[in-house]
């Protein structure tokens, strides 16, 4: 990653800030329409599948940083802003932090997802 250009900051950060809002919308609409148990669930099956996409697109389009650096970025992207924006503006509480299929899982799932796409990219290429 040394040598990066703020471009290609952006272009990453444009990316994990795209998979952080989809996984947000799935639990915001899910918690409107459904129970929290059904949120959770669509949450964990829908984390993965949106970070592949994303990273797909990403690894495909740019490839500015290694599976393992996007992976470890766009993870700690997501938890900035679940520890800011969601805990610390939105629910005024970290209690989700506590919630092992509400939050860690999905972001797990986000890191090994970005990871082995960009592994598998990598080796197309």
């Amino acid at each position: 990653m040394a040598g990066i250009s703020l471009k290609e900051i952006i272009t990453v950060l444009g990316h994990a800030f795209a998979i952080w809002a989809l996984c947000g919308a799935i639990m915001g609409i899910g918690l409107a329409v459904t129970s929290e148990r059904n949120a959770l669930i669509a949450h964990a099956i829908g984390a993965p599948i949106i970070a592949a996409a994303v990273s797909l697109f990403y690894f495909k389009r740019f490839n500015y940083t290694s599976p393992l650096e996007t992976a470890v970025i766009f993870l700690s992207f997501a938890v900035f802003m679940d520890i800011f924006v969601i805990s610390g503006l939105i629910l005024g509480s970290f209690e989700m932090f506590s919630s092992i299929p509400g939050t860690w899982i999905p972001l797990a799932l986000i890191f090994f997802s970005t990871f082995l796409t960009g592994m598998y990219v990598k080796k197309q290429t």
